[in-house]
């Protein structure tokens, strides 16, 4: 069998098994193979008629004409015509990079996830605006935001407010400094019929410096998403973030805004990220990660999460958490 062959029977076979699964969850877009064979660094998502490639830059690189061959293999074994085909390589980046213009033009279409739609544009930005890691994690949000106050930080395209919003959030605010993501948050929400802009606010700004006006404001939530980016060194921040050298004071200034009884979901996609052990020392910070992995994701963990709820409030169990044990009494 020859490579690319190995490589089309793998990704087909992984296809046919998690595809029902995505159609029962009612998934246009999700995650099809993830360097299953460690000659073939891949990761390959499929976004309802359309492919997106990631190569994983290794220690050898591949040849312009390896990867088009496995390119075209991975076309046809998915039925998908090689134009529809969008690749980009993974490099180790800093900063925002992985936000920074790739193409000219794009070709932004929607795609559903669950009973809820979003723009994904897979030929622009090294990431195509839809985390899909994050699904299960914008499933517990969505399970706890009814009737509270919901603030999503470094909010990217808003996905964590749109699910907020159908959860019934009372209110959601979406604090991320890029304006692109600002309109493109907009864009989701007004998709989902969440276009009430007084109760779904959009904030154009840091975050650091935000919650700190908001705290001396004394806003409160109920509710908060904290998702930063591994760094950051934007031209318009006042200084770089790293989030392993910088988390333990940007979940306390999160933390600070929470009403009594609220909780902050913290989660990130370092690799080795270890949470400081002061931080979960004087907070309730529950490990959910485990929980939060999709099945499409299982290979390798793309993220760690957190459920944390701050010193002087209480912990009471989460509707989601509620919600799984009745049915796991029921199946009994």
């Amino acid at each position: 069998m020859s490579a690319d062959a190995a490589l089309a029977n793998r990704v087909a076979k992984n296809a046919r098994h998690l595809g029902r699964w995505a159609r029962r969850e009612g998934l246009a877009a999700w995650r099809v193979y993830d360097r299953d064979i460690p000659e073939f660094p891949y990761a390959v998502d499929r976004y309802g008629e359309w492919l997106h490639v990631q190569l994983f830059e290794g220690r050898r690189a591949l040849e312009d004409d390896a990867i088009e061959a496995h390119l075209a293999a991975l076309a046809q074994a998915l039925e998908v015509p090689r134009e529809r085909v969008a690749f980009k390589q993974r490099r180790r980046q800093r900063g925002l990079a992985q936000y920074e213009k790739l193409a000219a033009r794009g070709a932004p279409f929607v795609v559903g996830e669950r009973d809820l739609r979003f723009e994904v544009d897979l030929l622009s930005y090294l990431d195509t605006g839809l985390f899909l890691d994050h699904r299960e994690t914008r499933a517990r949000v969505r399970a706890e935001a009814a009737g509270k106050r919901v603030l999503n930080l470094f909010a990217y395209t808003g996905s964590f407010s749109v699910y907020a919003a159908a959860g019934g959030a009372a209110q959601t605010v979406s604090v991320d400094l890029s304006q692109t993501y600002q309109a493109w948050t907009q864009r989701n929400l007004a998709l989902n019929g969440f276009d009430d802009a007084q109760r779904h606010r959009l904030v154009q700004a840091d975050v650091t410096r935000w919650l700190e006006a908001a705290r001396r404001a004394g806003e409160r939530f109920d509710l908060v998403v904290l998702d930063p980016p591994s760094f950051s060194n934007s031209k318009r921040m006042q200084d770089s973030f790293d989030v392993q050298r910088d988390h333990v004071g940007l979940v306390e200034q999160a933390l600070a805004l929470l009403a009594p009884g609220g909780a902050l979901y913290f989660s990130n996609n370092r690799q080795g990220f270890r949470l400081d052990p002061g931080l979960a020392a004087r907070h309730a910070c529950v490990d959910i990660t485990a929980e939060t992995i999709p099945p499409d994701f299982a290979r390798r963990r793309p993220h760690q999460c957190w459920r944390i709820v701050a010193a002087t409030g209480n912990s009471p169990a989460s509707p989601w958490t509620k919600a799984k044990t009745r049915r796991e009494s029921s199946r009994s």
